[in-house]
C-alpha cells in the first residue's frame, strides 16, 4: 500500500483553507517563500488570517500580496523589515502584530509540532518581550490600544550559573504552507540552504501541512540521511517545478572591472 499526498494543483491544495484560519508560513526573507500556495490563497479568497512568519515577504511579493489584498489580520514575526505596508497597516490599526525574538520563533513552531505545550529561553529576558507593553495594535489615531502581556520568569542554573528564563509558549496553526527544493510522493521533503531555518519548523506546527515542491521524485530516490523533514508531518504536496521564480529582497552587485 502507497501513501501518495500528491495534488494536482496548487489552488487544489489551498482550497479548503477557511476565513480566520492560522497559518505557518516558511521564509527566511524571501529565500523558502511559498508563493505558488500564497497565490492560489490569494485567488481563493480566504481572510481573516493570522498569520506566524519570519516577515511578511514584501510590498507585492510573498505574504506581502495577500497584505495588500486585506487578507491578514495578524502577524506573529520576528522582522518588519522591507515591507512598507506592512508598518502602514501596523501603524494605522489596520493589522495585529506580535513580535517574537526570531530564534524563539523557530522554536515556538518546532515545539507545538513536537507535542512541547511550553519552553523557557533566556531570550527577551529583562525587555518588554518578558515585562510586556510591546504594542500589538494601534488605533487610527496612533494610540497603543492592545499591548503584550507580562510573561512568566523563573530561576534556572543549567551548568550551575543561575539565571532568569522566560516561559514562551509553543505555536500550533490550523495549516502550514512551506516551500521545499525536493520531495516524494510520501512527502519526505528536502530544503536548499536558507530556506531550511524556518521551512521544517513552520511545516510541523501545522495540523494540515501543505508542501510545493521544486521536484517531486518517487519514493526511495531521496537518501533516507538526506531528508530534513519527514513526509509523517506533510498532508499535501504540489509540484510546481524548477523555473518557478524567486526574488530577494535586495540585490547587490560590482562592477565587473572590479570583480
Amino acid at each position: 500500500m502507497t501513501i501518495d499526498k500528491t495534488v494536482g494543483t496548487a489552488n487544489e491544495a489551498v482550497a479548503d483553507i477557511p476565513d480566520g484560519a492560522s497559518l505557518a508560513v516558511s521564509g527566511f526573507g524571501l529565500s523558502g517563500n511559498p508563493i505558488a500556495l500564497i497565490e492560489a490563497l490569494l485567488a481563493q479568497g480566504a481572510g481573516d488570517l493570522s498569520v506566524v512568519s519570519n516577515n511578511c515577504g514584501v510590498d507585492g511579493w510573498g505574504l506581502g500580496v495577500l497584505l495588500e489584498a486585506g487578507r491578514i489580520r495578524k502577524m506573529t514575526s520576528s522582522y518588519v523589515g522591507e515591507n512598507k505596508e506592512f508598518a502602514r497597516r501596523y501603524l494605522s490599526g489596520e493589522l495585529e502584530l506580535e513580535l517574537t525574538p526570531q530564534g524563539t520563533l523557530a522554536e515556538k513552531l518546532r515545539a507545538g509540532g513536537s507535542g512541547i505545550a511550553a519552553f523557557y529561553t533566556r531570550s527577551g529576558v529583562g525587555t518588554q518581550v518578558a515585562d510586556g507593553g510591546l504594542p500589538q495594535k494601534y488605533d487610527a489615531e496612533g494610540a497603543v490600544v492592545q499591548a503584550s502581556k507580562r510573561k512568566e520568569v523563573r530561576p534556572f542554573a543549567p551548568g550551575g550559573a543561575e539565571n532568569d528564563y522566560v516561559l514562551e509558549e509553543s505555536i500550533v496553526t490550523d495549516y502550514a504552507l512551506v516551500h521545499a527544493l525536493r520531495g516524494d510522493r510520501h512527502g519526505n521533503l528536502v530544503f536548499n540552504k536558507a530556506a531550511r531555518q524556518f521551512g521544517p519548523p513552520a511545516a510541523m506546527a501545522g495540523r494540515v501541512c501543505i508542501a510545493q515542491v521544486e521536484e517531486l521524485v518517487e519514493p526511495g530516490e531521496i537518501d533516507p540521511d538526506q531528508v530534513h523533514l519527514p513526509g509523517v508531518y506533510v498532508h499535501r504536496l504540489v509540484e510546481v517545478g524548477t523555473g518557478i521564480e524567486k526574488r530577494i529582497e535586495k540585490r547587490t552587485v560590482r562592477s565587473a572591472e572590479k570583480a
